[in-house]
């Protein structure tokens, strides 16, 4: 076994030593928010309550359990994420496949037109305009009109690009057709590229803020607009009540967030290992 000198003994304890504060760092406010969503009334208005629940208390996610408006948004959100998420990724599978081909017909000019969508776009008034034109009013035609995104789609182009094409090859002489190449051939060699760009259409979709806000009508609208429009109304409407409750109002605040990233707490670290590898072989290639 090597020995290591001084110079790389130092750098290794500096580099755990560093990494260590950072994510220490990282990991102190869920923490935080989690401690005061479960301590008491007192402790949280006073400010006392970091890194241990004090006056500990479930009160708070008792009153979340039993708001119907917040688990609307809730239901409205997974509608949103699960179903955007398949319709984009269907669209990006079938478009980054075609682009890839140098076969393809005036391909030059579609990659080109697809990339020039990166550089400029009509502004978020115009396309405000078109979106209503459209009828994007409801969650269905939501979802349709959201389902493009140009740079995951170069992305997964890219990767389908550097499959040998001696594969498809081989494919086409046992008969395959272009449907059965692109899912039995490309779409098994590129699943770490595919679950890179699905988990950046799913994050867009459970984040997505802005325009469910200005499309859809409130009993359609995601989880993110009910935090921030809706709690804050919760709260306020509570304000008056609020000296007999035995927990304070910003640890309802927290227990609000708390359960809104359960989902992402829950399926990120499953797909993490899929994640680097997607981004790197995906986003290197000519």
């Amino acid at each position: 076994m090597k020995r290591l000198d001084k110079t790389e003994i130092t750098f290794k304890i500096l580099s755990y030593v560093l990494l260590t504060i950072f994510a220490l760092a990282c990991l102190y406010p869920f923490i935080f928010v989690v401690m005061n969503s479960i301590s008491g009334r007192d402790y949280v208005d006073q400010a006392k309550v970091s890194i241990i629940p004090l006056g500990f208390q479930l009160s708070a996610y008792a009153e979340v359990f039993t708001t119907k408006a917040f688990w609307l948004s809730y239901c409205n959100a997974f509608f949103i994420t699960i179903y955007g998420t398949a319709v984009s990724m269907l669209v990006g599978i079938t478009g980054a496949y075609a682009l890839s081909k140098k076969r393809l017909l005036f391909g030059r000019g579609f990659n080109f037109m697809l990339t020039l969508t990166m550089w400029f776009n009509a502004g978020m008034i115009p396309t405000y305009q078109n979106f209503l034109r459209f009828g994007v009013t409801n969650r269905y035609m939501f979802i349709i009109a959201l389902g493009f995104n140009a740079f995951n789609i170069i992305l997964l182009r890219n990767y389908f690009s550097g499959v040998p094409t001696e594969i498809e090859e081989a494919a086409t002489i046992d008969g395959a057709t272009e449907f059965q190449i692109l899912l039995r051939v490309y779409v098994p060699m590129s699943k770490s590229s595919i679950v890179t760009v699905a988990m950046f259409y799913a994050v867009a979709r459970w984040n997505g803020y802005i325009w469910g806000q200005m499309l859809l009508k409130p009993s359609d609208q995601p989880l993110t607009c009910y935090l921030n429009l809706y709690m804050e109304n919760t709260i306020k409407n509570m304000s008056e009540g609020s000296a007999t409750l035995s927990y304070s109002l910003y640890s309802l605040r927290y227990a609000f967030i708390v359960c809104s990233i359960i989902p992402v707490i829950v399926v990120y670290p499953k797909l993490q290992k899929y994640f680097a590898a997607g981004v790197n072989v995906g986003g290197v290639k000519e």
